[in-house]
């Protein structure tokens, strides 16, 4: 079910002249989609090189991230990570494409799926599961992937400031799944674990709400979502780490779910969101250019700590 059914996602209503640059953009990825996969990575680059130019600032804030995570790389090494990252967000923007359109055969031609015996075994007694994931570059195709063998999964969604990409997105998502959790909605997520219906769940991005904690990421101080804690206490859900990566030489993806954490949740939400930060740690050091490097993740962490960014 959809969470929230006051939206219209209606696109006829977005006719005016302001949305022609959004339907246009969405016209061209859609014929983009009909092109081998080898040509769409191709594409996915050539974006990746405009958003260099585009985007100077993002470009500034992915390079003080790989500064303060990668202190071991020289400045030739973090240069050429950097611009391997933006390849890699260009490459999103083609996969966004596929997770909206391709067929499900297609789907599954480009993903080699590991593990998935850990989500069945998790979510055998009829409770759902929390998929701990992590905003790696492939994770929304990753979803269209998982749903084709884990129907009973639910996405978390935040809305956006354009309403008809707020629509396009509401419509792609709830084709892979038919549960949308508004972002931070902490009680709809209980109800669709007691429900057997699993959650995608990535507490990566800078947080500093309630169940906030500041601890290291790449031995780094981060203000750090621990809500998993609370979440996985009350939901009584197991969580399943889960991992979508690129494989190399475009031939496609690999995706693998790893066992249920054992012993989780403690009774320190700090320790449990180290414990889950080493995790991701883990995997961005598999493929680093695909994490979400752009991301102010060291923000807000108070006057003793320098801002990173500067004035920004």
């Amino acid at each position: 079910m959809n969470t929230d059914p006051r939206h219209d996602d209606s696109l006829l209503q977005y006719w005016q002249p302001r949305y022609w640059p959004l339907w246009l953009a969405m016209g061209l990825l859609r014929l983009l989609v009909l092109l081998p996969y080898p040509v769409l990575r191709l594409a996915g680059r050539g974006f990746g090189a405009l958003a260099w130019v585009a985007l100077p600032s993002r470009r500034a804030v992915a390079a003080a991230n790989l500064r303060l995570c990668f202190p071991e790389l020289d400045d030739k090494a973090r240069g050429r990570l950097l611009r391997r990252h933006f390849a890699s967000l260009g490459t999103q923007v083609v996969e966004i494409g596929l997770t909206w359109w391709a067929s499900d055969a297609r789907v599954r031609r480009l993903t080699h799926l590991e593990g998935l015996e850990h989500l069945h075994e998790a979510t055998r007694d009829g409770r759902g599961a929390i998929l701990l994931s992590a905003h790696l570059a492939p994770i929304e195709f990753a979803g269209r992937r998982v749903a084709l063998d884990h129907p009973q999964i639910a996405g978390m969604y935040r809305a956006n400031r354009n309403p008809m990409a707020d629509a396009l997105l509401r419509r792609a998502r709830l084709r892979i799944t038919p549960t949308l959790i508004p972002k931070e909605s902490m009680r709809a997520m209980i109800r669709c674990l007691a429900r057997g219906v699993s959650v995608w769940y990535a507490a990566d991005q800078s947080y500093r709400r309630q169940y906030s904690v500041l601890v290291p990421f790449f031995g780094e101080p981060a203000m750090t979502n621990a809500a998993l804690t609370h979440i996985a206490r009350i939901g009584k859900a197991p969580v399943v780490p889960f991992v979508a990566h690129r494989l190399p030489g475009g031939r496609g993806y690999t995706m693998r779910f790893e066992p249920a954490l054992a012993d989780f949740p403690s009774a320190d939400p700090a320790a449990d969101a180290l414990r889950v930060n080493a995790i991701l740690e883990r995997w961005i050091r598999e493929a680093p250019e695909e994490y979400y490097w752009i991301h102010r993740r060291f923000k807000g962490r108070g006057p003793d700590y320098p801002d990173p960014y500067g004035s920004g």
